[in-house]
């Protein structure tokens, strides 16, 4: 743990759910943060959220007084702010004429060293690089939500990055208390998304066909592959079951899944009803009212609880346990 302001500044911009995680996750890391709010009614909120997402970082005893960490946070709608930062990081909407607009933004207010990453997991680096100035230091730095207990970190190369910068990013998400990744190439999804989605054409499949429930599906991932993923991951799991059998198993699975390109009849429909899920109680599932935060406040005790278990089980741990 980095006592707070001993880091150089960091710039985010966007102060949605994930803005806001990342700046909660910078602060604790040492960083003093300037944070951007691109919508107007996104400044008054953001001190609350982020000082109730580094309240949890403090009930996980990653932190010890919230307001120390808070006092290094400053959060503005002037882009003038982020004077002096060497990284800002955007999360603001998929849409490129936005992101676009804000990159005009942040270019016009840092230097040229300052290093700008995208947290975008949808819209391809190579594309949104062309409309940075220097777009050599530009690249992805995509987290997972809560950015500040797990400890995923995607960080991507675009077709003009320079590696220096994404070194440079690599070795200080080790700071943050990440496990980091580093995509040379960029391909679209990167990697989190593309295993998701695969998973995510399977299961609407099986559905859709009355294979199997939605309440199947979900007890299967969570008591298989959520009974081992923290530990292993994918390719260490199939070491630990002795790779014997997988050439037949594959053999055989590989033709049966689903390769469909169309969006799920299911999903479709969420969307033209306007479920958002456990943010307003209509979803995939049915909710009672109010019932929706209830997850929210049991992910957030969950996320304290896997935070602690995935560092007593990293790798190296696991290599010591051994000798």
């Amino acid at each position: 743990m980095n006592e707070p302001s001993s880091l150089a500044p960091v710039g985010v911009v966007g102060l949605g759910l994930m803005g806001s995680s990342i700046v909660a996750a910078l602060l604790v890391a040492g960083h003093p943060v300037r944070a951007i709010a691109p919508i107007a009614t996104e400044a008054p909120h953001a001190p609350e959220r982020i000082g109730g997402q580094l309240r949890q970082c403090r009930d996980a005893d990653l932190i010890g007084s919230t307001q120390l960490y808070l006092d290094a946070l400053t959060v503005s709608e002037d882009y003038a702010a982020l004077a002096g930062c060497e990284l800002v990081i955007e999360c603001v909407i998929e849409k490129q004429e936005i992101k676009s607009a804000v990159y005009q933004k942040i270019t016009g207010a840092v230097s040229a060293e300052c290093i700008i990453g995208s947290n975008t997991s949808a819209i391809p680096i190579s594309e949104l690089q062309k409309f940075v100035q220097i777009p050599a230091r530009f690249l992805g730095i995509h987290w997972a939500e809560p950015a500040f207990m797990t400890r995923f970190l995607e960080i991507t190369c675009g077709e003009q990055t320079d590696p220096v910068f994404a070194e440079r990013v690599f070795q200080m998400a080790h700071g943050w208390g990440k496990e980091p990744t580093l995509l040379k190439k960029d391909i679209r999804g990167f990697i989190t998304n593309r295993l998701m989605y695969a998973v995510y054409r399977e299961i609407f499949h099986q559905i859709e066909r009355g294979h199997a429930t939605r309440e199947d599906v979900d007890k299967a991932f969570r008591y298989d592959a959520g009974s081992w993923m923290t530990l292993m991951g994918i390719f260490r799991r199939m070491d630990y079951e002795g790779l014997k059998d997988y050439e037949s198993i594959l053999g055989r699975i590989f033709p049966q899944l689903s390769n469909r390109t169309d969006v799920p009849e299911i999903m479709q429909q969420m969307v033209r009803e306007g479920a958002r899920g456990v943010h307003n109680d209509r979803g995939l599932y049915s909710y009672e009212a109010g019932e929706g935060h209830q997850w929210d406040e049991a992910f957030a005790r969950f996320n304290q609880e896997i935070h602690g278990l995935a560092a007593e089980y990293s790798a190296e741990k696991v290599k010591a346990y051994l000798q």
